[in-house]
């Protein structure tokens, strides 16, 4: 089995960001622990961040040319504005897990809406660096 984890903007600078927010935890530290559970769980897990709208689109669109039977998703504040993103996952038809570190619905108002929830399969928000782990484990329970 072979999953993807996508980060969107800003999510390169964690770490260094807002630790108050999110922690000291770096984006590398993160993929790395994701890697790592993947391996427990029998799965091979790729990772891969942008800055760009459009290239997050056309990762999600080459999700099954490249064999992927998941994905775990940090479109960071593309989440809450990017209808081509939601657009990208409704047409790939590949099982796609949302995270978030905070929770997302107790911070600004903006944040409430998260435009691709509606076209993922579930929602991890607020845990976080364990965010990522929970999702990985349940795309992986929801694949097998």
């Amino acid at each position: 089995m072979k999953i993807l984890l996508i980060n969107g903007a800003n999510l390169n600078m964690l770490g260094q960001r807002e630790p108050e927010k999110y922690g000291n935890t770096t984006l590398e530290d993160i993929e790395n622990s994701v890697i790592a559970k993947g391996k427990e769980l029998g799965v091979d897990v790729d990772v891969w961040q942008s800055n760009h709208e459009g290239e997050i689109v056309d990762k999600i669109q080459s999700l099954k040319k490249e064999g992927y039977n998941g994905l775990l998703i940090n479109a960071g504040g593309y989440t809450h504005t990017s209808v081509v993103i939601r657009d990208a996952l409704a047409s790939v038809q590949v099982p796609a897990v949302e995270i978030h570190m905070t929770n997302i619905h107790a911070r600004e108002e903006f944040r409430h809406t998260s435009l691709i929830s509606g076209v993922c399969i579930g929602q991890v928000v607020g845990f976080k660096e364990l965010s990522y782990i929970l999702a990985l484990e349940g795309l992986v329970d929801y694949l097998k």
